[in-house]
């Protein structure tokens, strides 16, 4: 899977363009960017626990099968 950045996702406005939008725009804009931001920030975490994860499992080698 590719990684993603803030980058990739996010939207840049020179300041001539920002001037130009309404405050509603503005507001909408920065909410979007800001749940967008939270949506990686938790993406990078869920993966990062999943690699600890993998490394436990893969260290933690039982010398007796355990039942579930």
């Amino acid at each position: 899977m590719d990684s993603v950045a803030f980058e990739d996702v996010s939207v840049n406005f020179s300041q001539e363009e920002w001037a130009l939008l309404a405050p509603s725009q503005k507001k909408l804009y920065r909410d979007v960017m800001q749940e967008t931001f939270k949506n990686l920030v938790s993406i990078e975490a869920i993966r990062r626990d999943s690699v600890k994860v993998k490394k436990v499992v893969n260290v933690e080698k039982p010398s007796v099968p355990v039942s579930v």
